[in-house]
């Protein structure tokens, strides 16, 4: 199968392999990956292939190749597929070795002067794959490709998707592991990222004390991602982890910035370079409230909108002890956690206020009083920050059926907060009014960082229920959408609403269990 494609597979000659090829689970030691061999699916059909993406990476593979290749049917010439192993925390525990359980990475290339990794969902069982078979279903496959996506047309750090194929495979899921087991189609969805390595790859050899492959990971990462950092420079390491933490917190800054919520921000799911990865139960917030989270497995909430930040530096915490042999100094690591809190409050105020579109930090009050008020009222969260760009300063009165449109509480509750809104509208045209800025340019600013589309959880049940069905209409116009998020697009203005009655409570369309 003839190619173009500029291998750069440095991941499998500078990192230590496992030493046994047998494809069973089991305990991997001393390697930071092993050869494993997609599984060849029954009857793999293309649904959806991301023309862009092909083309700005050179991929020049006819069709029929295509879809050998990225349904794992065929493996090309010079190049070796793996599974990565990784331990990580999930929920706040230590469970231990993972790895890529179901996904196995096909190669790397170089284009446009930067490393891709290419790595299949879904492709069948590795020795990471502990009790699970390896395999993905179409819902949460469709789920991933177009989610990975919208992040990407957001302007937020994400792995892309490349291609979704459907296997003619049925797999054996219990979708709210509740008992109710059944066959559901199978699917596999090719993502690329410069790097699918997470924190769990360093807390693995940590806990085995297994320093010699800690060192050369964190060698690898330097040279081949972070290497603007000076290797002989005996502070290179901790520079390292400073720049991890920056990633890591400006990552979730735009999370909260368009109300996106992980669902499952295990230490095993976070990125060394700062990219979302791993779209399971995710979601965007709908009514307003700190405390949402789209994973039914978590029931204390962990992983909850208001808490992403927090966990985000537990996550880094622990990423630190696990770097403690290379970096001993507790001090230097410390006060490198303590200046990323500091600055992620920061650059957190900055995004909210630009929300509101002030270019100046104000009281924060004004922050603290907008979401009670959203909370309490349950007002839509794009709804009302897209909505807030056509206030009028000097006619405050007029915005509130605006605000009244945002709320998902009927019209006779929603009135009692009328006055609680203009008053806090009073005091939103006082900061605006001090700003002295052209209205066009405080609109545009906000357009700008308020996305109209998001790619709401009922969206994406009604794709998913399409393409069961054998129809893909939905699809392609949501792909097509979400592409132009800040965009007015009077054609989807359709989408611009809230989540309809019917999805409140219908399974996929509200919260999503970590079954896929």
């Amino acid at each position: 199968m003839e190619h173009n494609l500029k291998l750069a597979n440095h991941f499998l000659s500078s990192l230590s392999s496992d030493k046994i090829l047998v494809n069973t689970p089991r305990q991997v030691l001393e390697a930071a990956y092993s050869i494993v061999y997609p599984t060849v699916p029954k009857l793999p059909k293309l649904l959806i292939q991301n023309h862009e993406l092909v083309k700005d990476l050179g991929i020049n593979l006819a069709n029929s190749d295509f879809i050998k290749v990225f349904s794992g049917t065929n493996i090309l010439q010079n190049t070796t597929p793996f599974a990565m192993c990784y331990g990580g925390h999930q929920f706040g525990h230590w469970a231990g070795q993972l790895g890529d359980g179901r996904a196995i990475n096909l190669f790397d290339i170089k284009a446009n002067n930067k490393k891709h990794s290419f790595q299949l969902k879904g492709a069948g069982p590795t020795p990471y794959s502990r009790n699970g078979d390896g395999f993905a279903v179409l819902r949460s496959s469709i789920r991933e490709y177009i989610c990975a996506e919208a992040m990407h047309y957001l302007g937020i750090a994400s792995s892309r998707s490349l291609s979704l194929i459907s296997t003619g495979n049925d797999v054996l899921r219990d979708m709210m592991y509740n008992g109710n087991l059944k066959n559901e189609k199978g699917a596999i969805v090719c993502r690329v990222a410069e790097s699918f390595i997470r924190f769990g790859s360093f807390e693995i050899f940590a806990a085995r004390n297994d320093i010699a492959n800690l060192k050369k990971l964190l060698d690898f990462i330097i040279k081949h991602f972070y290497n603007y950092i000076v290797e002989n420079n005996d502070k290179h390491y901790y520079t390292l982890f400073s720049e991890i933490c920056k990633r890591t917190m400006n990552l979730i800054i735009d999370w909260q910035r368009v109300g996106f919520v992980h669902g499952v921000m295990n230490t095993d799911n976070m990125s060394i370079l700062g990219d979302t990865i791993d779209y399971g139960p995710y979601g965007w917030i709908e009514e307003f409230n700190f405390s949402f989270t789209p994973n039914t497995t978590d029931v204390e909430q962990r992983y909850c909108y208001g808490n992403q930040a927090s966990i985000a530096l537990w996550n880094l915490t622990k990423l630190a002890n696990a770097l403690l042999p290379l970096m001993p100094n507790k001090e230097i690591l410390q006060a490198i956690l303590n200046e990323t809190q500091q600055n992620f409050e920061l650059g957190y105020n900055e995004m909210i206020f630009s929300k509101l579109g002030l270019s100046k930090f104000r009281d924060i009050r004004l922050i603290n009083d907008l979401f009670a008020l959203m909370q309490n009222a349950e007002i839509d969260f794009t709804l009302f920050f897209r909505s807030l760009s056509v206030f009028e300063p000097n006619n405050t009165s007029a915005f509130i059926n605006k605000i009244a449109d945002c709320s998902y509480l009927p019209e006779s509750k929603f009135n009692a907060f009328k006055d609680l809104f203009l008053k806090w509208l009073n005091d939103y045209a006082a900061a605006i009014n001090t700003e002295k800025e052209l209205s066009l340019t405080r609109i545009a600013k906000m357009n700008s960082v308020n996305p109209k589309y998001i790619f709401r959880n009922y969206m994406a049940q009604l794709v998913i229920d399409e393409v069961e069905n054998g129809e893909e209409n939905l699809l392609h116009t949501f792909i097509k959408m979400l592409q132009f998020p800040y965009d007015e697009q009077p054609e989807n203005e359709i989408w611009f609403a809230k989540r309809p009655d019917w999805a409140k409570n219908k399974i996929g369309c509200d919260r999503l269990s970590c079954s896929s």
